[in-house]
């Protein structure tokens, strides 16, 4: 069939598609680099015809004009389900919500009826002969909002990838409300984190626990992709990827020839993935790319999935981790960093495959505002800190100083192993806690 008179008939400028936000509504923006920067400022332009219009999104990485519009929150109330450095800084200034979820249940909130958009407004690569629009770099939550929205609008951008299912990954344009032909302004870059020498020596531990055949999901930061950089010159053989996040390294490791996905139980030799995110590199790479499978985090993060690959290896970052395990990495105290995300899917799924390992990785000191060494592990978690893997779940713990297994340990034994990784100037004040806590006792010795 021809779509092009059905694209014609729906094609609208884009401050008239707009006008269909009504005050009261929920509108949903795409997620990650998909949100429409485009899209955001038209509405922006309508900020005092309308009162109460709730936003939500998935870590955008701009402030939306939106939000900067109505610093008083009058007319836009700004909602994110894992922050981005943007919406770390409008949360500190009472200008963003976080919306708690385990990332893999995120669809089904939708399917259940507890959020519907009224209006969702998302960034889509240009339709194909077929009459589909590709959602790019980002399913996770995308196909779900979509389906529960009264009035689809989407920004059609020439410089967005199209990227190949997995499944949910487009859109039909008989599902599609209003069609806007946007600025084609390129791809959001994310810049080159630096990565520190203490950075790289936790790499180097993380990298002697892969093993040729093991299945690799990285988390986002300087770590992980010292860990990538490491795998790419490494002689690792038949990698595999089932992964929440996807980002330049693993391009690195795939043009290096060490992901081959030969020896995956499940999608085998694809590069699973819900979302991605880095540069014209990455996104070069993912277009039209057959290996390279995207799926939404229903399926991506859902942990008795992950657990059907062998050798999982789930590499991710924290803030702090305590004596008892428990581990934060969305808030540093009270202050809001980021989110659960999947890391609790794939710390938990790592569990259930067949030698597989979740590393919880964190340098062992930072300095505060005073310059002073404190520890990250920690007797108790800073006050007000949200625990994102319970100590129940926790599985593997790795510093610069090595790395600790927490199963089957009891809570003097757990705290014996995580003081042996804590930088060897605090573990003193660290043992004198724990006798405190009552999770120590003097005849216990560390080695």
């Amino acid at each position: 069939m021809d779509y092009s008179a059905e694209y014609r008939r729906k094609l609208t400028p884009v401050d008239e598609a707009v006008k269909v936000v009504k005050s009261g509504d929920l509108v949903h923006f795409g997620e990650f680099v998909m949100n429409s920067s485009y899209l955001d400022a038209a509405l922006a332009k309508r900020v005092d015809e309308l009162e109460n219009v709730n936003i939500f999104t998935t870590t955008c990485p701009f402030p939306p004009q939106a939000v900067l519009a109505d610093p008083d929150r009058k007319h836009f109330i700004y909602n994110d389900w894992h922050m981005s450095a943007a919406s770390r800084k409008l949360h500190d200034k009472n200008l963003c919500n976080y919306v708690p979820l385990t990332y893999h249940e995120g669809p089904s909130f939708y399917e259940r009826g507890y959020i519907a958009a009224d209006v969702a407004l998302i960034k889509v690569a240009p339709m194909d002969r077929h009459g589909f629009f590709n959602f790019g770099t980002s399913v996770s939550l995308t196909p779900s909002y979509c389906d529960t929205a009264k009035t689809v609008i989407v920004e059609v951008n020439e410089k967005v990838p199209v990227c190949l299912g997995g499944n949910r990954e487009s859109i039909h344009v008989s599902e599609i409300d209003y069609i806007v032909e946007g600025d084609n302004k390129p791809m959001i870059q994310l810049p080159e984190l630096p990565i520190s020498d203490i950075d790289k020596k936790i790499a180097g531990i993380v990298l002697g626990e892969i093993e040729d055949g093991a299945c690799l999901q990285l988390g986002i930061g300087a770590m992980p992709n010292a860990v990538g950089a490491m795998i790419a010159q490494s002689d690792l053989k038949d990698l595999g990827v089932h992964t929440e996040m996807l980002v330049d390294s693993f391009v690195d490791m795939y043009e290096a020839g060490r992901i081959t996905g030969r020896r995956k139980q499940i999608d085998k030799c694809k590069m699973v993935y819900t979302f991605a995110m880095g540069t014209n590199k990455l996104y070069e790479f993912l277009d039209m790319n057959p290996v390279c499978a995207i799926s939404p985090v229903s399926y991506t993060n859902d942990p008795f999935i992950i657990g059907q690959n062998d050798k999982v290896m789930a590499i991710n970052n924290a803030i702090e981790v305590d004596l008892y395990g428990q581990v934060a990495s969305e808030s540093s105290g009270i202050r809001h960093i980021s989110g659960t995300g999947g890391q609790f899917d794939f710390i938990f799924g790592s569990y259930y495959s067949r030698e597989g390992k979740g590393l919880i990785c964190l340098t062992s000191t930072f300095k505060d505002k005073e310059g002073q060494l404190q520890s990250r592990i920690k007797p108790i978690l800073t006050p007000g800190a949200v625990v994102t893997v319970p100590r129940s779940v926790n599985f593997y713990v790795v510093t610069e100083y090595g790395i600790a297994m927490l199963k089957a340990k009891s809570t003097w034994q757990r705290a014996e192993a995580l003081i042996n990784i804590a930088h060897p100037d605090l573990r003193d004040e660290l043992i004198k806690e724990a006798e405190r806590m009552n999770i120590w006792v003097r005849s216990n010795k560390i080695v």
